[in-house]
């Protein structure tokens, strides 16, 4: 009979350190799955902060004035322009001719 407790034991020891393997290995899988997830989750956030800020910089680029278009001596011709000066640009013209 001695030998049916210790084979009992052993097996009941051998079942307890298996079901203690599949716990931690439950157990490390998940905690490897949610490191996973933060990652590509953040790299995620990373990619449409990236996206939002080249979105920003095009939209500053749209929206900036245009620049007036002037010739080498500087002489502002956009009409459009508040800037304009329609005495300089005619003298300019004469100048020219």
């Amino acid at each position: 009979m001695s030998s049916n407790a210790s084979k009992a034991g052993s097996n009941v020891l051998r079942y307890s350190a298996l079901a203690a393997g599949i716990f931690y290995g439950f157990t490390h899988q998940r905690s490897i799955s949610a490191a996973e997830k933060a990652a590509a989750a953040q790299r995620e956030y990373e990619h449409k902060q990236e996206l939002i800020n080249k979105a920003k910089e095009a939209y500053a680029k749209s929206k900036q004035p245009v620049s007036a278009v002037s010739t080498p001596s500087g002489l502002n011709q956009d009409p459009m322009s508040p800037n304009f000066d329609i005495e300089a640009y005619f003298s300019a013209l004469l100048a020219k001719a």
